[in-house]
């Protein structure tokens, strides 16, 4: 977690009813209460830890359109509207910048990958185009690497994860939502066979609907109600330079390096060719169904065996209403980064543009991806939990369509007209 994190106040005390509640404190799940609570709806949030203290502070901050599957680009261009306006509509600040993202190539094939992606979604009217390597360093000067094009689309942007989902979670409470943190909900209630109330570790609260946003939680939370939602873990390790010159606003990925600019001046990079994939017994229970995207990114994966699936085992998958959850027991998923990865990171873009010598490591971190088999999130009503809705699985892309992802949820809590078509991420697909 970013040692920036912008805390939110919340009350201790639970209502004893409400329209909605929601699980999960984070963009998602406050975003969905933001839009609940402007359209006069109760609502309850419950984060087991704090708010945004999990994923939604630990990602890079891109918000794009680009290299999205074709039919996730819709959620993709509805955020940007939402994003645009957010600062308005909340009256704070969530450092959205519409900056640009470029994707650089180094060979024929990630060229053409680029190529093809671009193809795929000419019907969309997108402004991304295709760039030369004289376009890339005159856009990104100073640079080193012998590029052989790159995609770049200037309506992309970034926004700040220390202080964008703090910011929607304020808001959402000064119009009306609730929200209780260190509140972990243990089980659902449900009563005629339909959604009746949760119980949480501080007691039950009555409810008609519930909206699951639990990120990498997900998973073990149904499966306790016998519902197999297929995700596996990956961890991304991330830092964040001192404030530094740099060569350019844009948020810039190359095959082994990305970087973007901070607001305090610096530049957040990554390793964008390696996640760490520590091997868990869910690895061994829904493994086959990843089989095609890991023949497809099996390069990008750093896969290890050992401390991991031992503590992973120690963690419960049953549990009932009158004991603790794992979800007390781990407030807060804080993986260990990787430092390898993170100076392959700065080495790799070192080699690129020679200004990053100067680079500094202000901080560090990571964060667990919860990556379904189509790399697609799932926000769908639950058949088999009348009164469940869930928005979750975002395979590290959920940031950005973080706002417009919320307010899909939100819509299909309280059956308004929905922002785009949701049938790209239903629950039966997978």
């Amino acid at each position: 977690m970013t040692k920036t994190l912008e805390t939110v106040h919340t009350t201790d005390q639970l209502p004893d009813s409400t329209t909605v509640v929601i699980i999960g404190g984070g963009i998602i799940g406050v975003t969905a209460a933001l839009t609940l609570a402007e359209r006069n709806i109760p609502v309850v949030l419950l984060e087991k830890g704090h708010i945004a203290g999990e994923q939604s502070s630990r990602n890079l901050g891109w918000i794009r359109k680009t290299s999205r599957h074709f039919e996730d680009v819709p959620l993709a261009m509805a955020a940007d509207k939402i994003w645009t306006n957010m600062p308005e509509r909340i009256g704070k600040e969530v450092g959205y910048k519409k900056s640009g993202i470029m994707f650089l190539a180094k060979t024929e094939e990630q060229v053409a990958i680029h190529e093809a992606w671009l193809k795929s979604v000419n019907s969309l009217s997108l402004d991304s185009k295709m760039m030369s390597s004289k376009e890339i360093d005159e856009a990104v000067p100073g640079g080193k690497g012998k590029w052989l094009g790159g995609i770049y689309t200037p309506s992309d942007g970034r926004a700040e994860p220390s202080i964008a989902a703090s910011s929607i979670a304020k808001s959402a409470i000064e119009k009306g939502a609730i929200m209780v943190q260190n509140c972990a909900v243990r089980m659902l209630s449900t009563s005629g066979g339909k959604i009746s109330g949760v119980v949480t570790e501080k007691g039950e609260i009555r409810c008609e609907k519930v909206l699951l946003c639990g990120g990498a939680w997900s998973r073990r939370f149904l499966g306790n109600h016998g519902v197999s939602l297929p995700t596996l873990p990956v961890i991304c390790s991330v830092l964040r330079t001192k404030p530094m010159d740099g060569p350019t606003n844009i948020s810039v990925g190359g095959p082994d390096f990305s970087f973007r600019k901070h607001q305090d001046g610096g530049f957040i990079i990554t390793q964008r060719g390696a996640l760490d994939a520590p091997i868990t017994l869910d690895h061994l229970l829904i493994g086959w169904r990843y089989l095609s995207q890991l023949r497809a990114q099996r390069s990008f994966l750093r896969p290890s065996l050992g401390r991991e699936f031992i503590k992973d085992l120690t963690v419960a998958r049953r549990w009932n209403a009158n004991s603790p959850s794992p979800f007390e027991k781990i407030r807060t998923l804080d993986p260990s980064f990787n430092p390898d990865l993170n100076q392959e990171a700065l080495t790799n873009l070192r080699n690129a543009w020679p200004i990053f010598d100067q680079a500094e490591i202000e901080e560090a971190w990571a964060g667990v991806i919860d990556v379904t088999p189509d790399s697609n999130p799932v926000i769908d009503h639950i058949k088999e939990i009348p009164g469940l809705t869930i928005a979750t699985g975002f395979s590290g892309h959920g940031f950005g369509t973080g706002p417009a992802a919320g307010q899909l949820a939100a819509d299909l809590v309280s059956n308004a007209i929905p922002l785009i078509d949701p049938s790209p991420y239903r629950f039966d697909r997978l």
